[in-house]
This record gives C-alpha cells, sequence and structure tokens, in this order.
C-alpha cells in the first residue's frame, strides 16, 4: 500500500519492548513513519508470543508498519550498530530502565553529539529524574501509583484493572504527542530534545479532579463499581436478552429518557430533575431504569434511544464488532495479510485525517532481525561478509 502518512519520510529507530516503546512506534507507524524495530538476537520482543487464545496474535497488532534488525545491546559492537542506525534517525524510543542506555554509551548526550536533530522519547515506570528513577516498573504498578487501580472495581472488593494493559497504551500515546510537538520545535530551530513520560505520570493526567478534590475538601474518591458517583444516569442497564450502556446524565437527556420509559413525569420529579439531586437519588434511580430495561429487549431500548436522541450504546465484544455496519463502513476493523497467520482481522489505523490518512502498509516482521540485510545495507553499507562477522561474535 502507498504510504501518503504524515510523517512519510520521517525515520524512527524502536529500542524499546513490550509494550509501552512499541506501541509508541505502532502510532507513529501508523501515521507513516519508517520504523526500524531493533530486537535481541534469538527470542527478540517477548510481545512476540504474548496475547490471549489458542495462537498468540497480539505482535501483528503492535508490530506492524515495522522493520526488524536484530543488535545485542550488551557487547560492544551491537552497541556500535545501533548507535550508527540512531545517527541517521529522527526519532528515538527506548522504555528501558533509567541509566541503561547511557550505560550502553547511548545516552541523550552521547547521541545528540552526532545527531543534535534527534528527538528521543524516553518512557520508564517513574520518569528519568526523582528518587524512584532508578526503580523497575511495570504498567501496573504506575496505574496503581497514578490512582488508576484504587477507584477501579467494586467497593467491597479489593482495586480491579481493566482487560487491557492502559498504563503502558496512555504512557506511549503521551510519549507520541510530545514527539509530535518535538518535531513541530526541530522544524524551526533544528534541535531534537528528550521527551520524558512516566507510566505514573501518564495515568495521573487521566484522573479528572481526583487530586483537587481531595486538595480543596479532603474528598476521597473510592471504587464504585459500574457507574460514577454523582453523575446520572450512566450506567449498564440489563434488558431481557442482554445489557445496555445508557448516558443520560444531563437535565434534557434525563427528560427524554422518561419520556422513553413512557414516564414522563419522573422529568420533572425534584428527586431526579436536577444534576444535583439525581447524583443523590442515583442508586434509587438506576434501579427505576433498570426495572424498565428488564421489561425490554435491547434492541428494543435501542430503537427507543435512537428515537428520542439519548445517547446510548450495545456493550461489545469482538463478536460484535465485525458484525457492525458502522464499524465497517468506517473500516475500524482491517484485514491485514500477515506472514505467520494469513488473513487477519484488527484494529485499523487511528486517528483518521482527511488529506494525509495513516494506514497500515506492512505486516509484522514474522522473524527475528528479518530485514538486516536490506537496513544494514542500505543505512549502513554492510555487506553480507560483514553481517556474517557479526553474527559470528553474537553482535545481530
Amino acid at each position: 500500500m502507498e504510504n501518503s502518512g504524515a510523517l512519510k519520510g520521517i525515520r524512527v529507530v524502536e529500542l524499546g519492548q513490550l509494550l509501552a516503546g512499541p506501541f509508541c512506534g505502532q502510532l507513529l507507524g501508523d501515521m507513516g513513519a519508517d520504523i526500524i524495530k531493533v530486537e535481541p538476537p534469538g527470542e527478540g520482543d517477548p510481545m512476540r508470543i504474548w496475547g490471549q487464545g489458542a495462537e498468540k496474535v497480539q505482535w501483528e497488532v503492535i508490530a506492524r508498519n515495522k522493520r526488524s534488525v536484530s543488535a545485542n545491546l550488551r557487547i560492544a559492537e551491537g552497541q556500535d550498530l545501533v548507535r550508527r542506525l540512531i545517527a541517521k534517525a529522527d526519532i528515538l524510543i527506548e522504555n528501558f530502565k533509567p541509566g541503561t542506555m547511557e550505560k550502553w554509551g547511548l545516552g541523550p548526550e552521547q547521541l545528540h553529539a552526532e545527531n543534535p536533530g534527534l528527538i528521543i522519547a524516553r518512557m520508564s515506570g517513574y520518569g528519568q529524574t526523582g528518587p524512584y528513577s532508578d526503580r523497575a516498573g511495570f504498567g501496573g504498578i504506575g496505574e496503581a501509583m497514578g490512582g488508576w487501580r484504587y477507584i477501579v472495581g467494586e467497593p467491597d472488593r479489593p482495586p480491579s484493572r481493566m482487560g487491557v494493559s492502559i498504563g503502558d497504551t496512555l504512557t506511549a500515546t503521551y510519549g507520541c504527542m510530545g514527539v509530535l510537538a518535538a518535531l513541530h520545535v526541530r522544524e524551526k530551530t533544528g534541535k531534537g530534545q528528550v521527551v520524558d513520560t512516566a507510566l505514573y505520570e501518564s495515568v495521573l493526567q487521566v484522573m479528572e479532579g481526583l487530586v483537587p478534590e481531595y486538595d480543596r475538601s479532603g474528598f476521597i474518591r473510592e471504587r464504585s463499581g459500574s457507574f460514577l458517583p454523582g453523575i446520572a444516569p450512566s450506567n449498564v442497564y440489563s434488558c431481557k436478552d442482554g445489557e445496555y450502556m445508557i448516558g443520560a446524565n444531563k437535565d434534557s437527556l434525563w427528560q427524554r429518557l422518561a419520556e422513553a420509559m413512557g414516564q414522563p413525569e419522573l422529568g420533572t420529579d425534584p428527586r431526579y430533575a436536577t444534576h444535583l439531586a439525581r447524583g443523590e437519588n442515583q442508586i434509587e434511580l438506576d434501579s427505576r431504569i433498570n426495572q424498565w430495561t428488564r421489561t425490554l429487549t435491547v434492541d428494543e431500548v435501542d430503537a427507543l434511544m435512537i428515537a428520542h436522541s439519548i445517547p446510548a450504546g450495545r456493550v461489545y465484544r469482538a463478536p460484535e464488532m465485525l458484525d457492525d455496519p458502522h464499524f465497517k463502513a468506517r473500516e475500524a476493523i482491517i484485514e491485514v495479510e500477515t506472514e505467520r497467520f494469513g488473513p487477519l482481522k484488527m484494529q485499523s489505523a487511528f486517528p483518521k485525517l482527511s488529506a494525509t490518512p495513516s494506514s497500515v502498509r506492512r505486516a509484522a516482521p514474522a522473524k527475528v532481525g528479518q530485514h538486516n540485510a536490506e537496513i544494514y545495507g542500505e543505512l549502513l553499507g554492510l555487506n553480507a561478509d560483514d553481517l556474517a562477522a557479526l553474527e559470528a561474535i553474537g553482535a545481530i
């Protein structure tokens, strides 16, 4: 597929493993950047064997639009190879423990001395500075320290988690945002910079009023299950044949929902007429709505919500997504011809740009170092004998 993405012509060296660094690379690659994925020789990135189900296919999403080279960063020859690649790159992504890159002679000072315009996206548990910076960190730890885990789950049970690694993907997304801002600055100054993103701070950014609410009034948010306290009605309700999400947490929307329920008087009932009143009587209100939805099928409730212009939607799993006409019309899910699994459905590139659309142009590399000859030859001028010598000493 032709590359018409906004970042066409931008070269990225991705050193990160698992989720945060590679997801940032996926986002940039979808937008048109040339992603050179550096993997350790042998098994490569652990993401190659991650995922659920009988066949592990998560790699096919996170490594799409990437070319793979192998390099052993624990020996001087491997470090030298990667240093030479980075000298020809616009962006470097890494998510190692702070200090690791410096130990390998690949710290920002050394890299910027050779490539002043280089933008370095660094992702770690706690950031590159501060008393915790040298601690190991995973996404779940960032979710816990950033405030997410404590407020997720049922109030009578321990903190829960989402079914995806949200801490990692948030960090990658903020890292991508920082890279795009740094590219804009480089256009004006010619100089690169470091984008420092921490797992816990990325989670903290989406915690809404959690900190100022405590600072101002001593209020501590607690776990509340399927609803957000004070925001009503906004919940998943039971129907005859499944669950359905309704968000009518605005006075005019609530009045329309009351009409849809055939109980228009509830729209002006003092217990529910205002935002604050609905918040105070949230549990009672949700029970009323649930009693009503239980008498109808999902299709029947859906039709009523559409007719009354109320924000609402079905609770989807993968099968429903694949069958939905809106997903199909917007090509939210595409089919990619992969080397290992053949045709494979996955989420499309996002967000959608009208003039420079993002796309999936290349399937994930099936083998570690699949593009060694291509990239090391193209960028560093190495030939087959050079690569054989490097392989013999364990550098690639």
